[in-house]
């Protein structure tokens, strides 16, 4: 059945909700749709208009308790259903992050299959993100998550580093943080979904995408038809410090990759057996405390290799294990003081981790508005070293990581809102892998238990976000194309076996 359509937002207990009426010029706009490039080095643009994608604006308050205030922009693009096939409706699209999803449409519609061309494919920059009104503090870093080191010291410096970036958000989007959350993004959501004449929905989410989707469906129900979610988000996690529940998923993960590398010792020299991998890993961190690690032009300390590596394991595809064991090479020839130059690929991510570009930093500080709009941080950094020493026993690598400070401890503001509890009906198609580094299994059967009526397809693999990333599966790919066409979940929830 439809749900009868409504233009208000779910009340909040600190917000006041708006009346109905005064959203109806944001849910009735008429839409502007243009070509996606805005300028010869926008390579998203490019693709989408290649594709045969627009894009538009769509206008939205940007405090949704005072509609006739302040407005802001989102972004969206939209790739319209195509072929003789009937149209399944509109399908919006988050690849989690939180990160821009403008450019997701024609991907999208490759990966699904014959399903692709019969939705509206539509692409959104979350609010504080790319296109709309993205949120720039000045950070001259590429990533805000660091380890806090080997000692209190460099603790101290993680310490320093994390306020600074705060600070500068203080001192330049002060006004606007406060409205930047995810359930500032799901109200977005659903003015574009009336924009669109829309009235119902279909939403394909990855990671953060499933924490969005289940908020969407808990504030606004009955306006979602078909959904996907891959690698789940237990609400009770969502936050600051996200990535504590998963150290130890990271830490086996890091083991597994151990072993393969022993596997192919004769190629990379690494250790011929797991233990000798992973002892030789803890020697290029432990050289990294004392001296940065010296590639090419980059450096790297104690602070980063862990992060480097917690980037690099999200996967057990072979490619991607291979690349980790040639970087892990190269790390090795450093800590013995040799001269080494990166591969483009390592060179590209170091840039990321140690000198980043000015988009690199406005993406860092769009998520982390988000994440520290929606839940408060501790705001004692003595609660954070006594956590990372707690941990460095059980999580030697990347508990330093896991429970280090971070930003959103000196965050110039509070979250407005509580966070959603999620509790509901909701028959969502979920994907999840057992040895998922990202968002754990555990994770996953949290949210699956708390959306009544879904049913999920579990992967044995070490690998987050396995539908929308296209991994080799096609039990995985072939049983969620299938629902998106037929709108019919499993009967039951459902195992896959590795195909590689």
């Amino acid at each position: 059945m439809v749900a009868t359509v409504m233009v208000s937002v779910a009340p909040s207990s600190t917000a006041a909700a708006p009346k109905a009426g005064d959203l109806d010029r944001f849910y009735h706009q008429r839409l502007d749709w243009k070509a996606c490039t805005l300028g010869p080095d926008d390579q998203v643009g490019k693709e989408l208009d290649a594709a045969g994608a627009r894009c538009a604006d769509v206008t939205v308050p940007l405090d949704y308790s005072k509609p006739d205030g302040r407005t802001i922009k989102v972004a969206i693009s939209r790739l319209k259903a195509s072929g003789k096939a009937p149209r399944l409706g509109m399908m919006l699209l988050n690849g989690g992050g939180p990160g821009p999803a403008l450019d997701m449409p024609p991907y999208m519609r490759q990966l699904m299959g014959p399903a692709g061309p019969r939705y509206d494919l539509v692409g959104m920059d979350p609010r504080s993100l790319g296109r709309s009104a993205g949120v720039d503090c000045g950070w001259n870093v590429g990533t805000w998550i660091k380890g806090a080191g080997p000692n209190r010291r460099s603790f101290r410096r993680a310490a320093r580093f994390a306020k600074d970036l705060a600070d500068r958000c203080a001192r330049t989007n002060r006004s606007v943080l406060p409205h930047i959350s995810t359930r500032n993004i799901a109200r977005d959501m659903d003015v574009i979904r009336g924009a669109l004449g829309e009235r119902m929905m279909s939403y394909n989410g990855a990671s953060y995408g499933t924490y969005l989707g289940a908020v969407y469906a808990t504030m606004f129900p009955g306006r979602l038809d078909r959904v996907v979610l891959d690698s789940s988000v237990a609400p009770d996690i969502w936050g600051p410090r996200l990535i504590a529940p998963a150290v130890d998923a990271n830490e086996e993960a890091l083991a597994a990759w151990a072993g393969w590398a022993a596997e192919h010792d004769d190629k990379y020299g690494l250790g011929d057996s797991k233990a000798k991998v992973l002892k030789l890993v803890h020697h290029i961190i432990a050289v990294s405390a004392k001296r940065p690690l010296e590639i090419g032009q980059y450096r790297l300390d104690a602070t980063l290799v862990p992060v480097f590596l917690l980037d690099n394991i999200s996967t057990d595809e072979e490619p991607a294990r291979a690349a980790l064991a040639e970087s892990v090479r190269l790390m090795r020839e450093a800590a013995a003081g040799r001269p080494v130059q990166p591969s483009p690929d390592l060179a590209a991510e170091l840039e990321f981790l140690t000198a980043a570009t000015r988009e690199d930093g406005a993406g860092g500080s769009g998520q982390a508005a988000i994440i520290c709009g929606d839940v408060a941080a501790p705001r004692d950094p003595a609660v954070y070293w006594r956590d990372v020493q707690k941990h460095r026993a059980e999580a030697p690598i990347f508990g330093a990581v896991g429970y280090d400070i971070g930003p959103c401890a000196y965050w110039p503001t509070r979250p407005v809102e509580p966070p959603t509890k999620i509790n509901i009906d909701l028959p969502a198609l979920m994907v999840a892998a057992t040895g998922d580094t990202r968002t754990t299994y555990e994770s996953n059967k949290t949210l699956h238990g708390l959306l009544h009526g879904s049913k999920m397809i579990t992967l044995d693999a070490y690998v987050h976000a396995p539908y929308q990333r296209g991994y080799p599966n096609n039990c995985i790919l072939d049983r969620v194309n299938d629902y998106l066409v037929t709108g019919r979940l499993p009967a039951d929830d459902l195992t896959c076996a590795p195909e590689m």
